[in-house]
């Protein structure tokens, strides 16, 4: 965030539609009213967006791949397209200067006079939804710079004005933070609008859950191995306790069950070919779930540095992503942060000092 003034919630959020929350928010403040009209239409945008998801099949084949490819080389799926044009042609119709996209090769000016400039994943995890498995939207927004794209974008993730996710699941839900904490909506289908239904999501400071690919576990660094090999050993190993291993392969998904009942992600960097940065996106991804989650009580890093102090150098810069309960976060970054603490031996017959009293 910048310099600004802590931003209020609204003195009485529960069951308030998504526009009359913003309203109640921005009140007579002119850079509010901004924030809460873009927050508005991509609201709008990602209630279309639901409606696709939940005709499946009878939509067409959503999943299916286009034959090409986004700005940064992943196959698209039809999703994709459709999720991407829709919050385009919203964001349009708000104050908004510079739309970028994961689907995007440049950012796109849409008026020059906007206050803001957003930065948008529009369908997370659309490999999945041939599966039926649950996706999402991820979005942020940064004041403008005018006449200058780039600088609008390419910033410290602390410099957010909002950030949140959609997640379409079981129900339609709305994560949403504008510096204040964060707080959740829920997409009413009765009359289609979203509606806080808690404020002050907070995620638990421990947990006994953990998300990662475990199929990589060979590529991944000492530091990443320690840790989740002192999860696998549970009672007989240095943390005392069983642990469970989950993973969606939809991060807004993960990310949904960590702000619901706590845990940690882990997307490390690893040698594979093209994984030496990691593989998520700083703007698009990191960045905005970094302050959702600081906002929340968690933590996010790359593994040495917090998320939020990162300046992406390119648009669709990569990095790690490590983020949840936060203290999960500070034992990881010991690993990382200081090489004796991990012996790279079998976790059978290793010992180390971090855990022991």
């Amino acid at each position: 965030m910048t310099d600004q003034q802590p931003l209020a919630r609204p003195s009485a959020p529960w069951m308030l539609s998504l526009d009359a929350w913003l309203a109640d928010w921005a009140g007579a403040d002119s850079s509010r009213a901004a924030v809460a009209r873009t927050l508005s239409q991509i609201g709008q945008a990602c209630r279309d967006i639901a409606h696709v998801v939940a005709q499946g099949p009878l939509a067409g084949a959503l999943g299916d791949a286009t034959g090409a490819a986004n700005a940064d080389g992943d196959a698209q799926t039809t999703l994709d397209v459709r999720a991407n044009d829709l919050l385009r042609d919203a964001l349009a119709q708000a104050p908004v200067a510079y739309f970028a996209s994961e689907e995007e090769e440049t950012i796109q000016t849409l008026a020059e006079d906007g206050a803001i400039a957003v930065a948008v994943d529009p369908l997370d995890g659309s490999s999945n939804i041939r599966v039926d498995v649950s996706v999402g939207t991820i979005f942020s927004l940064y004041p403008a710079k005018p006449g200058d794209p780039e600088g609008s974008l390419l910033r410290a993730g602390r410099e957010q004005l909002a950030a949140g996710y959609v997640i379409y699941g079981p129900h339609t839900a709305l994560v949403l933070t504008v510096g204040a904490g964060v707080d959740l909506f829920v997409l009413d289908p009765r009359d289609d609008t979203f509606k806080c239904v808690k404020q002050g999501l907070a995620i638990p400071p421990t947990t006994s859950e953990f998300a990662i690919n475990a199929s990589n576990y060979r590529f991944w660094a000492t530091p990443v191995r320690a840790f989740v090999d002192d999860c696998l050993e549970g009672t007989e190993g240095p943390r005392q306790k069983n642990f469970n291993m989950r993973w969606i392969a939809s991060m807004v998904a993960d990310a949904h069950r960590i702000f619901t009942r706590g845990g940690v992600f882990l997307y490390p960097a690893d040698s594979r070919p093209g994984y030496s940065k990691g593989r998520l996106r700083l703007l698009y991804e990191a960045a905005p779930i970094a302050l959702l989650t600081e906002q929340a009580g968690g933590g996010a890093t790359d593994g040495m540095e917090p998320i939020l102090d990162l300046v992406p150098d390119q648009l669709h810069a990569r990095i790690p992503l490590i983020f949840g309960s936060r203290e999960k976060i500070d034992r990881i970054a010991k690993y990382h942060a200081d090489p004796s603490l991990v012996q790279d031996v079998s976790p059978l017959f290793r010992e180390r000092g971090l855990f022991r009293k």
